[in-house]
């Protein structure tokens, strides 16, 4: 199945953080990576396409694409798949309540899909695999499943063909013959499965089932439905099966990060990681992470209950994708949130800001500067290049929430740029994509200021160290006059009194080691790492993402 386009990921200078992540699955955060030798992959479970795109599944797959984003920062070579339930029950109801062929519908609904993460600037998958291309791949799985005996017939009175039996697997079995065990990936209790599993697609109650949580591997065909011929009968794959038959065939093992939606925590993730354990006898993956829920007017989005903020709609009303791309980035991957009007606003006028700066700054950098040109390296060169290893952790397991993006909001309201005193100009060619590359660099470099906040057991670095650093970048890379040098200390979030400082010690036209020991001398830690602190606090929930 065919993807989207690819946008440019910018090459930045400078050695990267090593990515952490939450691992569901251990309750801690660990480094995103298997064996260290620079080979990653990500499975990410796509949609069942009856209504795209609404906002929590924009949310889910930026999330895993700033993963990407750092991984290839950090010169990793990234395996990427993600698959399309394009058979399945909730399609093929949709399909019958509104007359459509499901294969239509699902057809029309991928498309959809594909343009709204094109909007989005989402990184495409390097497989996108439909269900329905890959229905013998699965039905040959559930076929060795229950040569091992780790799958069994069940009665099935409503089947197309008589004495057909849908086919289960049998979880009990799979725990004693492999590494996997049911709750290694959710950790959660058996009533809790129990409720989960009849919410999700599960069947809990149905009778021949020798566990009620043994989920469906095979569906013999029905009346009136789709199925198709197989070495098991004639039917349709379960859920589960099917990402794990399609992760096994597209990756190498075990998968580096296995992610999606916390819905998806139980049963799908975990029945995923039995399937493939029962059929490999390894482990199915190194780190389980997950997204959280978006609400809206305080319910959680849902097809079910119908209160869906779809990408499509918020594009056809007008509103810049880079600015829905902005509010989904507001928040932390895990956090459940809301999504309302206000939210949106505040990212169209921030992403404003952003394009009437560089609108402002470009011709400054000539007509030549291109997407990821002069002003982003410029920024880029600021940038830190050592992190200690909790700072690390901090930081690139927060790389998508307000931590990373939220100091360059404030960066052209200090400015003294023409922009800001009279309307907002109309952005150039080199305005947007300047912007675009900000926002990305953003993603991949969160500041090293909020390092000495974090980092309790590293050494802290002074923010006069920091300043001093910065003030010799800028007047290295001859940044010109006092304007262009506080902008890039107020973009890296040194604060107003450091910019204050700088003006005056510049303006005073010193000589320059003079002003840098003054500016040194001046500088007290106490009075920045107090606003720091306010600012990490608020950023990082008192680092609440680090857990």
């Amino acid at each position: 199945m065919r993807a989207w386009s690819r946008p440019e990921v910018p090459v930045v200078a400078g050695e990267p953080p090593v990515p952490s992540l939450h691992d569901t699955s251990t309750g801690s955060v660990r480094p995103a990576e298997c064996v260290g030798d620079g080979r990653v992959g990500l499975y990410v479970c796509g949609i069942t396409p009856y209504d795209a795109t609404h906002l929590g599944h924009a949310s889910t797959y930026l999330a895993f694409d700033t993963l990407q984003r750092i991984w290839l920062d950090r010169g990793y070579d990234v395996a990427y798949v993600q698959n399309v339930t394009d058979v399945d029950d909730p399609l093929l109801e949709r399909a019958t309540a509104t007359g459509v062929d499901w294969r239509d519908l699902a057809a029309e609904q991928v498309e959809l899909f594909r343009t709204d993460m094109e909007a989005l600037r989402i990184l495409p998958p390097d497989s996108y695999v439909g269900v329905t291309e890959v229905v013998d791949e699965v039905a040959a799985a559930v076929a060795e499943l229950v040569r091992r005996g780790t799958a069994y017939p069940v009665p099935t009175p409503d089947a197309a063909e008589a004495g057909a039996s849908d086919l289960y697997f049998d979880i009990a079995r799979a725990g004693d013959a492999g590494p996997w065990a049911l709750g290694d990936e959710s950790g959660y209790d058996r009533d809790t499965m129990a409720v989960l599993s009849a919410e999700r697609g599960g069947d809990p109650e149905r009778p021949g089932k020798r566990d009620p949580l043994d989920p469906l591997l095979w569906r013999v065909e029905r009346a009136g439905e789709p199925a198709w011929d197989s070495v098991v009968g004639r039917g349709r794959p379960g859920w589960h099966i099917e990402c794990a038959v399609i992760a096994l065939r597209k990756l190498d093992r075990p998968v580096t990060v296995q992610g999606g939606g916390s819905d998806l925590i139980f049963p799908h993730h975990e029945m995923s990681a039995g399937h493939a354990s029962a059929l490999t006898g390894e482990d199915f993956a190194c780190l389980y992470a997950h997204s959280g829920m978006v609400a809206y007017q305080g319910e959680k989005m849902s097809k079910s209950l119908g209160n869906l903020v779809l990408v499509s709609r918020l594009r056809a009303a007008g509103i810049d994708p880079r600015a829905i791309r902005l509010a989904l980035l507001a928040q932390h991957y895990r956090a459940d949130w809301e999504w309302t009007d206000a939210l949106l606003e505040e990212s169209v006028a921030r992403l404003a800001a952003w394009d009437a700066w560089a609108a402002d700054a470009a011709p400054e950098l000539g007509a030549d500067a291109s997407e990821h040109g002069e002003l982003v390296q410029l920024v880029a060169s600021a940038w830190p290049t050592t992190w200690t290893p909790r700072a690390r952790s901090c930081s690139s397991t927060s790389a998508s929430p307000p931590a990373s993006r939220r100091p360059a909001s404030r960066w052209p309201r200090s400015t003294r740029s023409s922009a800001w005193r009279s309307e907002l100009p109309p952005p150039d060619p080199v305005a947007r994509p300047t912007a675009d590359g900000l926002l990305v660099l953003r993603v991949l470099r969160p500041p090293r200021l909020l390092g000495p906040v974090i980092a309790a057991s590293a050494r802290p670095v002074a923010p006069a160290e920091v300043a001093l650093e910065l003030l010799r970048d800028g007047l290295a890379a001859g940044l010109g006059g006092v304007d262009r040098v506080a902008r890039l200390l107020e973009l890296l979030d040194v604060g107003r009194h450091v910019l204050v400082l700088a003006r005056e010690l510049v303006d005073a036209r010193l000589p320059r080691r003079r002003l840098l020991d003054e500016l040194a001398a001046r500088i007290t830690t106490s009075t920045i790492s107090s606003s720091l602190s306010m600012r990490a606090s608020v950023a990082l929930g008192d680092g609440a993402l680090c857990t």
